[in-house]
Formats: structure tokens, sequence, C-alpha cells
């Protein structure tokens, strides 16, 4: 893989993606002084490259304000159909959701959040959303701490290093030496339970994903309402078809290979 600093690096298209990645839900409409300031370019930069995916039909304006077009969905429907992703990783998800309830998603590691890659649920709470293309802090998700504590040792030191962490809720632990001992007590036992880390109301089991060389790859999650689960009871009820799912999706990558080779890790958090 090159870094920006190879001459094969193409600064203009990063620039573009770096416009794109600007639009949240905090911003969905901003001007081109705003999106000059949100992503650290100059306006006559930011106004060259909001023009140019203006006329690809990916941003449009109103008024003085630009905003996402539609057409930005065919990115991650594109990604969809060509690794098969719900044909792949549904009919677990399907079969977990089925069985308990709540919400079942995947995620991969992603610099030093987590992004989800598939989501199934049948809950109708009022939380933070869960779908794809989302992305959280990692060190306040099961799924985050499963594939940070899947790391190289030098690779959690980077992590470590970019690590910024904010409080999202009372409970969530931002402390590093303690998330370095979750980190390793979920590498030793081989899934993480979180409560109320990243939202109110969340409780969370993750497992981790493997290849058939015993790399993780992405990792599963089981959530529901705090109120109605304990740890003790995601351990005894879900642990088990927990991994069994971890266990058929690795299966399953044998006959999806573009979408393993997709998912497999090639960078360092924090990079």
């Amino acid at each position: 893989m090159i870094d920006s600093n190879s001459p094969e690096f193409v600064e203009a298209l990063a620039r573009g993606l770096s416009v794109l990645e600007a639009f949240d839900r905090h911003d969905p409409e901003m001007t081109l002084a705003e999106l000059s300031r949100k992503v650290g370019m100059s306006i006559a930069t930011v106004r060259r490259n909001v023009l140019t995916l203006e006329a690809l039909g990916f941003i449009r304006r109103h008024n003085k304000h630009f905003l996402l077009a539609p057409r930005i969905l065919t990115l991650g429907s594109a990604y969809l159909n060509a690794f098969n992703v719900e044909e792949a990783v549904t009919p677990e998800l399907h079969r977990i959701t089925t069985q308990f309830g709540d919400a079942a998603n995947m995620a991969v590691l992603d610099g030093t959040n987590v992004l989800y890659i598939a989501h199934l649920s049948e809950s109708r709470g009022v939380r933070r959303n869960a779908s794809l293309g989302v992305t959280y802090p990692a060190y306040a998700t099961s799924m985050g701490r499963v594939l940070l504590a899947a790391l190289p040792d030098d690779e959690i030191e980077r992590y470590f290093q970019a690590y910024n962490p904010i409080k999202l809720t009372d409970y969530t632990i931002t402390d590093e030496a303690e998330l370095r001992d979750i980190l390793v007590e979920t590498r030793n036992k081989g899934y993480s339970i979180t409560v109320d880390q990243l939202d109110y109301g969340i409780t969370a089991i993750a497992v981790p994903v493997k290849d058939s060389t015993g790399r993780i790859v992405c990792s599963i999650n089981s959530s529901g309402y705090t109120p109605r689960l304990t740890p003790d009871e995601l351990i005894a009820q879900r642990l088990p078809e927990m991994r069994l799912a971890a266990n058929r999706l690795s299966q399953l990558f044998t006959r999806f290979p573009a979408l393993l080779h997709s998912l497999a890790p090639t960078a360092a958090p924090g990079r």
C-alpha cells in the first residue's frame, strides 16, 4: 500500500473524498466556507472539488449550501453488490436477531473507529443508529474492542498514539491503562461485552470472525436494551450462538473470497 508521500498518490482524488466524508448528521448542509474549515483546505480548493462532485451528481446545492445527492448511495451499494455482502452475511445476522430479537451487526476496523458493514435489527428503541457505513469510536464498542485486541502489539501502540477519547456516557471508559487491561482480557477471553459505553441503554457482546488461517478479519455483535440484559445472561445465552455464527461466517468466506480479501486488515489504525 502506498502512502501519501508516494508519487503514485493522487492528491486531488484524496481531497475530493475528504469533501464527501465531511458531510454527516451534524453537518448535512454546508457553505464553501464551512466546508473549508472542516476539511482544512482553502476555499478555492474546496470550490473546485465541490463543483466537480456536483457535475458528477454526488453533490447538489440549495441556495448557498451544498449537500450530498442521492447518487452517493451508488458508491456504498457498489460495495455491497460486488462482494455479495447480503448473501454472505445477512442469514447469520437474521438467525441471531430471530433467536434473541434486538440487533446484530458486523464491523471492521477503520482507523481508530469501527465501520459497520452489515446491520439487522428488530428493535425500535431510540438510541444511536447502527446502520451501514456508520462509524463509532472503537474503544466504546464491543466490536471495536475485539478488533483492537486482535492487533499486533506494535499496531496497538500506534492506536494509542492516535487515541483521543471522549466520554460518550458517564460510563464510557476513557482511561488508557484501563482500556489496555480490557484489551488484554478481551484477547484472552475471545469476546467483549460493553454496557452503556457508546450510548445509554446499549449492552452488547461481540466475537471475532476469522479466516481459514486464524486471522481476525472482522467482528459481529448482538446488542440489546441494557435494563433487560446482564453480562452474565449474554455469556450464558448469546455467546455460544455468536461463536457458532462466527464459525459459519468463517466457512462462508471460502465461497466469497473477494469479500474476505476486502475485509482483511491492510493498515494500522491511526495511520
